[in-house]
């Protein structure tokens, strides 16, 4: 054998084990980078709880600019590299979005993409006008106080719904709803129907036919009885008095009803003056219910009349020791001596 070909064998071995080295080198690299990216993809990517709030119109920019201000993410090149991967850059939603610890970057990233928001709760009661309803649900959703205080001025929605200017109030049962984040004013009336419907299942509707009353009229002595008390046992009572009164053809003779026809509901007392405003709502003149509700009443208020308690009370007076009880009475007789209670405890206590 030549020089040359024992020189020629003696290299291929050391070229081969170089080729080897170097490709098991690459499997490395390539190993550590799959590993990396395995971790951008799938590794809890949390730092603390958040919720992170995209406006209309929000760009990707604005999007990691709130996760950064707020400290929110643990690897913001991996939420960046897997957000590019999967084209979110091109499709950020609107909307409200909790970011929970233990969640990965896949899991944010496919969250925020498919616009998957997180409901949240939203609560409304002790509401006397639609502007307290609009600011206290408008602090919940992007639908703004105004948009919400439209609604009851909107006549072509108000009367697809079945409702008159009076009784669209009814609609709006105070509760704890879920709601997204992006609900507009419009969605929020569409809900709202939804859910009276719910309320006003078969049961409700034959308790309200048995006692002659529609649902609104129900719900208009409902807000009557909440406005006259806050005591809740109290309110079946109440609602059955009021019952009594419109089988007689009595006038209710609601004090809270004056209150409104007045628009002042901080009277402390009702004096002939106010008696005498002209009000379809002022029941001291007007006979049988007014026209729609006073305030919102709250679902034990309106379960209060269709469940009314049965007794020949046909008067009340508030209680002259200010308990927020009152005294029942059947006799206009009976009744003077506990309103002149009440009227001496006032003087007596100044109160005007």
């Amino acid at each position: 054998m030549s020089v040359d070909k024992k020189s020629k064998l003696k290299t291929f071995p050391r070229i081969g084990k170089l080729i080897i080295i170097l490709v098991a080198i690459a499997f490395i690299i390539a190993g550590i980078r799959a590993y990396q990216l395995y971790q951008y993809v799938f590794r809890e990517n949390v730092k603390t709880e958040f919720i992170l709030y995209i406006p209309a119109n929000a760009n990707f920019d604005q999007v990691t600019e709130s996760l950064t201000k707020n400290n929110a993410i643990i690897s913001f090149k991996a939420f960046n590299w897997v957000s590019k991967k999967k084209e979110y850059p091109k499709s950020v939603k609107t909307g409200r979005y909790l970011l929970k610890k233990g969640m990965n970057t896949n899991q944010i990233v496919n969250m925020l993409k498919g616009g998957l928001q997180t409901p949240l709760n939203v609560t409304f009661n002790n509401v006397r006008t639609k502007e307290d309803l609009a600011g206290k649900v408008s602090k919940y959703l992007v639908a703004d106080s105004l948009s919400i205080l439209n609604l009851f001025s909107n006549e072509s929605m108000i009367h697809k719904y079945g409702f008159t200017t009076e009784t669209f109030r009814t609609m709006f049962i105070p509760d704890t709803y879920e709601f997204y984040w992006t609900t507009s004013a419009e969605e929020f009336a569409d809900r709202m129907k939804s859910e009276y419907d719910k309320f006003w299942n078969a049961e409700r509707r034959k308790k309200a036919e048995e006692i002659n009353l529609t649902p609104a009229e129900i719900t208009t002595l409902a807000s009557i009885v909440q406005a006259e008390t806050a005591k809740k046992e109290e309110q079946k009572r109440i609602a059955g008095l009021y019952m009594n009164r419109l089988k007689r053809g009595q006038l209710l003779q609601a004090d809270p009803t004056v209150k409104y026809a007045v628009g002042d509901f901080s009277l402390k007392r009702i004096l002939n003056i106010h008696l005498q405003i002209d009000s379809p709502y002022n029941t001291y003149k007007n006979a049988g219910l007014p026209p729609g509700p006073i305030n919102f009443p709250e679902t034990t208020a309106i379960d209060a009349v269709l469940n009314f308690e049965r007794h020949n009370y046909l008067y009340m007076c508030a209680k002259e020791d200010f308990s927020g009880y009152h005294n029942f009475a059947v006799t206009l007789e009976e009744h003077s001596r506990n309103a002149a209670k009440y009227r001496a405890a006032l003087d007596r206590n100044n109160i005007k």
